[in-house]
């Protein structure tokens, strides 16, 4: 689970401008470990297409490749596994699907998704948004630090707090009990997502 450490959520509006595979590709070849692939406009066939050009950057740099919510997509183009959201099928209908060896995130906003995730097969949940940020607050307000140790005390899975989440803060959701931090525009629309992911694992490695 250490590729998990840092998990990149792509969203291609976010890029500057800039081709979101060669992003990717730039990123990875930083250090980066784990890409969830998030475009939820595109369709299935667009979608497979985009998973598959990230699939051969992430098997070069012996990354891990998820995609959100669609399991079929996941499976068809041979990614790692999938991120669950409450849209999604059930945690123990995606295992029974694609088997022991598929990684199965959960995307929760509560213990109590938390840990039912936990009791029906999920290997880690990110959890949030831990901060104020544009992307997360259809999702509600923020959670905090304070509700972020309560949840990562309660599991006993690995906890990746997401939204609003930099380099700087980093310190403070690992010492709240987070196992690994999930970022978006703090590494895609920046000035080099390349320097962001390394000021990201260096922020990781000291804590």
């Amino acid at each position: 689970m250490d590729e998990l450490r840092l998990y990149l959520v792509t969203d291609r509006t976010q890029t500057r401008g800039r081709e979101l595979v060669s992003v990717v590709g730039d990123c990875l070849t930083a250090g980066l470990r784990a890409v969830q692939v998030r475009e939820k406009d595109l369709g299935a066939a667009d979608l497979a297409f985009l998973c598959r050009r990230i699939r051969a950057l992430t098997l070069d740099t012996q990354a891990l490749l998820l995609v959100n919510d669609r399991v079929d997509v996941a499976l068809a183009v041979g990614a790692d596994g999938v991120q669950r959201t409450s849209t999604s099928l059930d945690v123990e209908d995606i295992r029974r699907v694609a088997g022991l060896a598929f990684r199965i995130g959960a995307s929760v906003h509560s213990l109590p998704a938390a840990l039912d995730a936990e009791r029906k097969g999920a290997d880690f949940v990110v959890y949030g948004p831990i901060y104020d940020t544009p992307s997360k607050r259809p999702y509600g307000p923020p959670m905090g630090l304070d509700r972020l140790e309560k949840l990562a005390a309660g599991v006993r899975l690995p906890v990746l707090a997401i939204g609003g989440i930099t380099p700087w803060r980093v310190r403070d959701v690992r010492l709240a009990g987070a196992w690994g931090v999930a970022a978006i525009s703090a590494i895609l629309d920046t000035d080099s997502p390349a320097d962001a992911t390394r000021r990201f694992l260096d922020a990781l490695a000291a804590t």
